[in-house]
């Protein structure tokens, strides 16, 4: 009996049959308390450094980051092309394509690693001094980062490993695997900075063998599912057909994220511009928004690999009627989320530092935010579902024109504007300002693209 309970429990969902939000919710929810302990890795690596190194070293973590996520593009493009081409190959039940598809991406994911963990030390310290880092944080930065690139190979493969899982429909296997690692993670933090002393160095390392971990996991959870696909190494290979469909569907959502990174890179230049603690109050506001975010991302998630089954299926009249119901669904629980962050945010503020100035600015910052969650919740679950019906164009050029045209340009345009002789940088609350103008810009966007966009071509009205 107990068996049969966890067979059930990690069958994979087919979201081709049944009510579109029960299944959108079943999917979402699995990958909801997933990324909510994935971004725990980042939380607790500020958390520890915070309360046992100080306010400079939760800002160096915070510095690194941009830099970091802009060399992870090539992951987010793989990730994202398998996610898609293995959901549509389980809509249309085609055994041997999936098994190509799956084993193409796995290649893909070492070859990129490595081009990644050669590049990412050598380039970590200029690219952080070009930023305008802080002299007193600089060093911190780059051990930071070292250690993260050197260990890159656990991060990617459980991003590549538990996208395959979520386009199989199995979105619980990688949540379980995650929330393991999670607590490895935790656990090393202390270990490593509260007891060895290690610093930014030990959350790094910390973080890197968590990863590691999730990563094997997940690839023996694949290894298991042999009534979908072959896991054999055959199939682990550069076919023409595999990875050329894989990079043109992943592609562009990559450069989305690469574009994303850029300006991250660019506004964490301005950003340092205002000094060590307005670095750290971005670092915290960022970690709460790492959390208010993980709703937004789930349903997105959930509804391209529910428009992926869909359209390889050709259910299409379910893609129009899931739309509505997941947008719905993901807007209302952002808001609700939104709020309790509102009312409570000082006090999970109060986790990162005791400094009452720092608090308060990060307290000010998710004030500005809290409406953008919202226009975030509707235009990422309408551009999921462009992704699964395999335009991953639009969602791009929606994510060129809101950081590039409108981000960055917005941000120091209202700080030049703002100076003054007590801020000669200006007021440094035009940050949260120019993100949330962004996020608007891109909730108008994605709706007017959703209703007269491209994808439908793919569907039949």
């Amino acid at each position: 009996m107990k068996d049969s309970f966890l067979k059930r429990m990690f069958q994979p969902i087919d979201m081709t049959e049944g009510k579109p939000s029960s299944k959108i919710i079943a999917f979402a929810v699995p990958m909801l308390i997933g990324n909510i302990a994935q971004q725990l890795y980042n939380t607790v690596d500020s958390i520890v450094v915070g309360n046992y190194v100080g306010d400079n070293a939760l800002a160096a973590v915070g510095s690194a980051a941009p830099i970091y996520n802009l060399l992870l593009v090539l992951f987010v493009g793989i990730s994202t092309g398998a996610t898609i081409m293995v959901s549509q190959y389980v809509g249309a039940r085609v055994r041997e394509d999936l098994s190509h598809a799956i084993g193409t991406s796995i290649l893909l994911t070492i070859l990129s690693s490595l081009i990644i963990m050669i590049i990412g030390p050598l380039v970590a310290r200029p690219l952080l001094v070009m930023l305008n880092t802080p002299e007193s944080i600089l060093d911190w930065c780059v051990d930071y980062l070292v250690i993260l690139f050197l260990g890159l190979i656990g991060m990617s493969f459980y991003n590549i490993l538990s996208g395959i899982l979520r386009g199989l429909g199995d979105s619980l296997a990688a949540l379980v695997y995650l929330l393991v690692a999670c607590g490895l993670n935790i656990v090393l933090d202390l270990v490593f900075v509260a007891k060895f002393g290690m610093g930014v160095a030990g959350v790094a390392l910390a973080t890197v063998i968590a990863q590691v971990v999730s990563s094997v996991l997940c690839l023996i959870r694949l290894s298991q599912m042999k009534e979908f696909f072959d896991l054999k190494w055959k199939y682990v290979r550069l076919s023409k057909k595999y990875s050329g469909s894989i990079i043109k569907l992943g592609l562009p959502s990559g450069l989305s994220q690469a574009i994303f990174s850029m300006s991250m890179v660019v506004v964490q230049s301005l950003t340092n511009s205002f000094g060590e603690q307005i670095i750290a109050a971005n670092v915290i506001v960022m970690r709460i928004d790492g959390f208010a975010m993980m709703p937004v991302f789930s349903f997105a998630g959930a509804m391209t690999t529910y428009a992926g089954q869909n359209l390889g299926a050709k259910k299409y009249d379910r893609i129009h009627k899931g739309v509505k119901q997941g947008t719905l669904i993901s807007v209302g629980v952002v808001a609700v989320l939104v709020g309790v962050v509102l009312v409570f945010g000082k006090y999970v503020m109060g986790l990162f530092t005791k400094t009452d100035d720092l608090i308060r600015i990060s307290n000010e910052f998710m004030r500005i935010l809290g409406l953008g969650y919202i226009c975030m919740a509707m235009s990422q679950s309408l551009q999921g579902t462009m992704r699964g019906c395999g335009d991953t164009m639009t969602p791009m050029w929606i994510g060129l024109l809101t950081t590039v045209v409108f981000r960055i340009p917005v941000a120091y345009l209202m700080a030049y504007l703002t100076r003054s002789e007590s801020m000669p940088s200006g007021d440094y609350h035009i940050l949260p300002a120019s993100l949330l103008f962004a996020w608007l810009v891109g909730a108008v966007l994605s709706l007017v693209f959703y209703m007269k966009g491209g994808w439908r071509k793919r569907l039949r009205e």
